[in-house]
């Protein structure tokens, strides 16, 4: 019985056990209002993970919402113009190109080459050549020789100081290009059009040193000569590719290599080489003669009459020429012939056996 002046609960109360149990027909309800906004409840559910953007979305998103239309306008402007400079001017192939023809310089050989100033390409300059070298003092030569040599050396220390610079520039402005901060893109654009332009610089500068240019003379190399007539001169530093073994092709035997080798860029002239081979680690007197120098006017080369199961280093180069001012590398390549093969009794042939052979008394 319940006591007077307490409200009696009524059934169906929202705070009834009978209340508390889910209505079928209220849920009905709320989802026929969802889906009268256009909102379907099924569909929500399905459709959950692709209603959120990712991160980084969301962040553009974020700023759009913070920058006016115009600042955004600039802001993607000049994003979109670092990234075209980084994508052809300055893209990882290029400078993957261009660290392989350092290298490729690196190890090429330079000479100085005479020319006149004053006339055309043709057979009569190689007359006129021939002529002049003999006026040529020898010893002014050897000193032009010596300023070529110089001058090759700083040609490629400053290549590889202008490509590390162009590397560097490239991972500074492609932290930028990737951070999703615009401000950067708006108050030190300046600073960044600067970077771009000096990095142009850069490049301009490494592609021009790539070539080997004029030797600067301090003095004639021709005395004066007042009965003869001889032409202003110039001397220009050439270069010449590399010669390498082909490690493919070079192939050891018990008593004999086969050796072969190639010029990067092959020149138009036959050119002569030399083969240097010597035994590693000799053990006799007769041994250390396992060495000498071969000259070859092909690119093959077979070494015989080596020590079966014994190491041999060979190297190549071209036959050194009065006008070669540098050389910083030569290939070598090392072998090791296979041993001899085993000596056994000659191998019996196979058949029926006849009566044994004897000798009459």
């Amino acid at each position: 019985m319940a006591t007077r002046g307490t409200p009696r609960r009524k059934a169906g109360h929202p705070g009834s056990a009978h209340s508390r149990q889910p209505c079928s027909a209220h849920c009905r309800t709320k989802d026929h209002e969802l889906a009268g906004d256009g909102l379907d409840p099924d569909r929500m559910k399905l459709d959950s993970p692709q209603c959120f953007p990712d991160q980084e979305e969301a962040e553009k998103a974020k700023d759009r919402q913070l920058l006016e239309p115009e600042t955004w306008r600039t802001h993607v402007e000049r994003r979109n113009a670092l990234r075209k400079f980084l994508t052809s001017d300055l893209s990882p192939h290029l400078l993957k190109r261009h660290h392989a023809h350092v290298e490729l310089l690196k190890k090429s050989s330079y000479y100085v080459k005479i020319l006149p100033k004053h006339l055309g390409l043709g057979n009569r300059n190689r007359q006129v050549l021939s002529t002049m070298f003999q006026f040529i003092e020898p010893l002014k030569f050897q000193r032009m020789k010596k300023v070529g040599a110089d001058q090759a050396k700083i040609q490629l220390l400053l290549l590889g100081e202008l490509l590390g610079q162009l590397g560097h520039s490239y991972s500074e402005l492609d932290a930028l290009l990737e951070s999703p901060d615009p401000r950067p893109f708006l108050a030190e654009w300046g600073l960044v059009e600067q970077q771009l332009a000096d990095l142009s610089a850069v490049m301009d500068s490494f592609l021009a040193t790539m070539v080997p240019g004029r030797l600067h003379m301090k003095h004639h190399l021709v005395s004066d000569i007042k009965a003869t007539k001889i032409p202003h001169i110039q001397l220009m530093l050439s270069t010449k590719m590399p010669v390498i073994f082909d490690r493919q092709e070079s192939v050891a035997h018990h008593d004999w290599v086969s050796l072969r080798w190639y010029v990067t860029l092959q020149p138009a002239v036959p050119e002569q080489f030399e083969l240097h081979y010597e035994l590693l680690d000799p053990q006799t007197q007769q041994e250390c003669r396992q060495c000498g120098i071969i000259t070859v006017a092909a690119c093959a080369f077979d070494v015989r009459n080596l020590l079966p199961n014994r190491s041999y280093k060979f190297t190549i180069k071209r036959v050194e020429g009065n006008m070669l001012v540098y050389e910083p590398w030569l290939d070598s390549l090392t072998l090791q012939t296979r041993p001899r093969p085993p000596e056994g009794p000659a191998p019996r042939r196979l058949g029926k056996l006849g009566p044994a052979l004897t000798t009459p008394s």
